[in-house]
Order: C-alpha cells, then sequence, then structure tokens
C-alpha cells in the first residue's frame, strides 16, 4: 500500500501523468493496468523522451498472463475456466483489426473461398462476447487473413490489435491462432462439433501452411475434414429440410475440403478422406457474389481421386495407359473456352491446368506408359513440350498482377495448399529442361515469336525472374538446371533470350542482364541444387531412367 504522502504508481510514474496515489488509481483503472506502488524513487534528473508507454505496459502484463495460462494449458487440456467473455489477451480482437479481414476477404478471397458470408461474420461478432465457438473462429480467421495473405492497413503499415503491441502481421497471426486454439479446446468441439468448427480448424491449417510447419498443417486438416464427415457434411440426407442459405455455405465448405485435400495430397503425398458424393453448390448460391471460378476448381480437381492419389504415392500400381490417357483428356476439357471470373482465379485456374497435365504426364513416364510412337500426344516423350506451348500462350494473356497475388508459398486461392503460380510455372520448365535434354528434338527459334522449345523455356524463364520473389529463388534454381542439364549451345540461347513481348502491355519485360548475373554464379547454385531437396522443393520427381537412349 502506498504511504500517506502522495507519490505516482508505477504505471503513471512510466507513462508521466498524474496520479491520484490510490490503490488502484483512476489512470490504472481507467487503462486496464495493474496498478502496483514497487518501483524505487530515483533521483531526479534529466526527463527522457515522453513517448507514449502504455502500450509497451499493456504488451508485458499481457505477456505474463498469456505465459501463466500457457503454464496452465499443460496440465489442464481442454479447461473450462477461461470464460468466452475474458479472452487471454483483452482486446486482440479490435474492430479494426476485424474490419480490414473482413474487407480484405470479400473484396479478394470470397469468389475461391466462399465460407463465410457477410451476415455469418456479423453473427459471429455480436456472438464472440458470450461465444467461445465465435471467439475461437474469429481468432482462427484473423490470423488466417494475416499469416497469408499478409493485408495491410490503407496507410500501408501492418494490422496492429493493441498499438505498438506486436511487431508484425505474422507475430499477431501467431498469437491469434494459439489463442484461437486454446479457446476451441474449451468447449467440447469433438463431440459437438459444427460447421464453424471445421472452418476454425480449416483457417488453422491454412495458418500452418503459411508458417511452412507441415506437419501441424496435416493435423488440423485432417481434423477439418473429420469433423466435417462428423456431421454428415458428404451425404446429401443431411441437406434435407436444412435452410437455403445454411445447406449452401456447407456444401461450399465441403469442397472447398475437397479441393484442398486433393492439392495436399499431390504436393505432400498424402492420402484423401473426402469422395464426390454431393451435388456442387449453385453459381447463384453465393450471398450475392458469384462463385463461378471456386466451381471451376471444383472441376478441375475432381478427376483426381484414390486412384490416382494412390498412384502418385506409390501405394499401388494397377493403371494403365488408356486410364492415364483419359485423365489428361478429362484435364484438358475441364475448363470452358471462356471463364466468367476474375483475373486472379483465371490466372490461378489456367496455370494449375497445365501444371497438373505435367503431373499425370509425370505419372505416366514413371509407370514405363510413354512411346515415341503414341498416336496419343499425351502418351509421348515429347508431351511436356505441348504443355509448355500451351501455358506459354495463356500466360500471355494475363497480367502479371494476376499471377503474382498468391505470393510465395501458399496457394489459396490464397489458401488452399495448391502451389503457387510462380512453383508451378518451375515445375512446368523444370519438367520442359529434362526433355530437352534427353530426347532429340529439332528446336527451332525466330525472332518473330515463340515457335519451338527453346522460345517456351526462355519465356518462362523470363516470367519466373519478372514475378514477385521469382528472381530470389526459383530463377536460381531453374538456371542451374539449365546450365547443368543442357548443352552449352542450348544453355547459352537460354541465358540470353531473344527478346520476347512482354506479357501485358503495361508490364514491361524483365531486362536481359537480370538473367546473367545468375549465370555467372550459377555454379556455385548448381552445387546446392543437387546437394539439397530442401533446395527445391518442387523439382519434378526423377524419371530419366525411362528415356530411350539419345
Amino acid at each position: 500500500m502506498p504511504s500517506s504522502t502522495k507519490r505516482a504508481c508505477d504505471a503513471c510514474h512510466r507513462r508521466k501523468v498524474r496520479c491520484n496515489g490510490q490503490q488502484a488509481c483512476a489512470n490504472c483503472s481507467q487503462a486496464g493496468l495493474a496498478c502496483t506502488y514497487d518501483a524505487i524513487p530515483q533521483k531526479k534528473g534529466p526527463k527522457g523522451s515522453r513517448a507514449k508507454v502504455i502500450s509497451e505496459l499493456r504488451l508485458k502484463e499481457g505477456q505474463k498472463q498469456a505465459e501463466h495460462r500457457r503454464q496452465e494449458s499443460y496440465f489442464n487440456h481442454g479447461s473450462q475456466t477461461s470464460s468466452p467473455s475474458s479472452p487471454i489477451w483483452p482486446g486482440l480482437l479490435s474492430q479494426d483489426l476485424l474490419d480490414a479481414c473482413t474487407d480484405y476477404y470479400f473484396k479478394n478471397m470470397y469468389p475461391t473461398m466462399p465460407i463465410l458470408c457477410q451476415n455469418q461474420l456479423w453473427r459471429l461478432v455480436a456472438e464472440m462476447d458470450g461465444s467461445t465457438e465465435a471467439y475461437s473462429l474469429l481468432c482462427s480467421f484473423c490470423a488466417f487473413m494475416l499469416i497469408q495473405p499478409g493485408i495491410e492497413t490503407k496507410a500501408g503499415r501492418p494490422i496492429q490489435a493493441l498499438e505498438g503491441s506486436i511487431p508484425n502481421n505474422i507475430s499477431l497471426g501467431k498469437t491469434l491462432l494459439d489463442v484461437a486454439l486454446r479457446r476451441q479446446k474449451a468447449y467440447d468441439y469433438i463431440e459437438k462439433p459444427s460447421a464453424n468448427g471445421v472452418i476454425t480448424s480449416f483457417f488453422a491449417f491454412g495458418c500452418f501452411f503459411g508458417l511452412d510447419k507441415h506437419n501441424a498443417a496435416w493435423f488440423h486438416l485432417r481434423e477439418a475434414t473429420t469433423l466435417a464427415q462428423t456431421i454428415g457434411m458428404q451425404d446429401e440426407k443431411t441437406y434435407v429440410g436444412m435452410g437455403h442459405e445454411e445447406a449452401a455455405g456447407m456444401r461450399r465448405l465441403f469442397w472447398l475440403l475437397f479441393v484442398t485435400e486433393r492439392a495436399y495430397a499431390l504436393q505432400k503425398h498424402r492420402p484423401l478422406t473426402l469422395h464426390a458424393t454431393i451435388k456442387l453448390p449453385s453459381a447463384a448460391e453465393g450471398p450475392s457474389r458469384p462463385i463461378a471460378g471456386f466451381l471451376y476448381m471444383v472441376n478441375l480437381y475432381r478427376p483426381f481421386d484414390d486412384n490416382f492419389i494412390g498412384l502418385w504415392n506409390k501405394s499401388r500400381t494397377d493403371c494403365s495407359t488408356l486410364w492415364l490417357a483419359h485423365l489428361q483428356k478429362q484435364l484438358t476439357q475441364a475448363l470452358p473456352a471462356v471463364l466468367y471470373c476474375t483475373d486472379t482465379q483465371a490466372a490461378d485456374l489456367r496455370i494449375s491446368q497445365h501444371w497438373l497435365r505435367t503431373i499425370v504426364w509425370q505419372l505416366s513416364i514413371t509407370n514405363g506408359f510413354l512411346s515415341s510412337t503414341s498416336p496419343d500426344s499425351s502418351m509421348t516423350f515429347t508431351y511436356p513440350i505441348e504443355v509448355a506451348k500451351d501455358l506459354v500462350a495463356v500466360t500471355s494473356q494475363l497480367s502479371q498482377r494476376s499471377m503474382e497475388v498468391h505470393g510465395v508459398g501458399l496457394n489459396g486461392s490464397k489458401l488452399k495448399a495448391r502451389k503457387k503460380q510462380i512453383e508451378k510455372l518451375f515445375d512446368v520448365a523444370c519438367t520442359l529442361i529434362d526433355i530437352m535434354s534427353c530426347v532429340p528434338l529439332e528446336l527451332p527459334s525466330t525472332s518473330f515469336g515463340v515457335s519451338g522449345p527453346t522460345d517456351y523455356l526462355n519465356h518462362l524463364v523470363r516470367l519466373i525472374s519478372t514475378l514477385r520473389r521469382g528472381a530470389s529463388r526459383y530463377l536460381e534454381l531453374v538456371v542451374a538446371k539449365i546450365k547443368d542439364t543442357l548443352p552449352p549451345h542450348m544453355a547459352a540461347s537460354i541465358a540470353q533470350p531473344q527478346p520476347m513481348p512482354p506479357i501485358k502491355a503495361e508490364q514491361p519485360s524483365t531486362p536481359e542482364s537480370s538473367t546473367t548475373p545468375f549465370l555467372q554464379h550459377a555454379d556455385s547454385v548448381s552445387s546446392e541444387y543437387h546437394s539439397s531437396s530442401a533446395s527445391s522443393p518442387y523439382s519434378t520427381p526423377p524419371f530419366l531412367q525411362w528415356y530411350p537412349p539419345v
């Protein structure tokens, strides 16, 4: 207790504001700070900067509270001692944060992730003070938005829940994710599953994927699909008698999990749990927002069933040339000539389509089904050249922004575990390089337009170098592969490509000098490329033993 002589409490002294000397003082009560008188009075001296320190005090206090609860959680998993109205970090879900995440979601992500509608989010915000489930979902939603797209304020600064308390979006996202998962354990979400619980687990998957924690990501994706099956999302009978809006939302959630699981299975060699057992949602079922692009993506990944994933994961071998050729035909016809969706969705869909054609071709060659005399071009050794030609034609019609909006890492249409555009381009380019090095080809090249494999590769290399962060990682790797794999004269033609038209009129093409420095130190990059699989986690699987001798 303070003495009869009034003096400022520790917090008021630190903040340099007038204190009434009471326990607790008015300032600390209003700011929600602990009011203590523990500091030893110092001799008076020069005054320091009068910068705001209330957020610093809140941070220290919040860290102590979070650490205390973290220690308690080790001994009391699933505890319900914390009420929904007393969040782990008071003020963590600020109105500014919720508004920023909601606005960004509906402006940029809803068309390819249509699992939350505005009315639903408003209800969750209204209920979060009295519902642990709603609070947990909102924390996971904001965490995903911060970790994945990296949203910013209108002023260009990272979002912060408490001024000065969190150094960047990723740190705030991690805090929100930790709170969401601990809050989820505070209610019986396993024995009493709901669609909201499925969405929370799905957002947790997206967060861990974005943080490159793939064991945790796989766990929460599997948790989301298990909860979905527990409430019967895979059964048409579940939707009988259900309200139209609720049924439409659950269908969209099921098919989002369906696509995500297949994309992640291709990337990380995981098994499947969901199958195409219910009807697709209607394109008009979005709340005044079209979801045609979302349905296109479902159709694109729908052919990848247990049979294909089993072959891809090497858990089965019973496939045939006819079956793989039919799958290639399905992929070629999966998308209409004209896509009624946003530019970003169109880029994702078109590039994903040609990347998937490459994936199926890789499986064909691994199983020894290709032939130089096959009447079906998809069953020949030179099919990747056809894929590259189609990809070049597609990317020439796309804006640079539409291809790089997803950045590097997770795609999801921002979220979904589909590879990002630059990684898919890298895969196609690497496969094309292998073909050019192993199969006898006539490689025409003209200055008047794209006409052969060399030009296709030239275009892909230039495109990789112009996409954001492409030159920092993928360009070095693909140039190293060119140097190590192709004959010197061919490698030189790629290193100094002929001038090519820009991808878009408003997007200047990358200067030729941008690729030259990478070749100058390609020897060191080459050793890294071969010595560490982590250097190129998206490189194509080995299949050179299937090529006929040149």
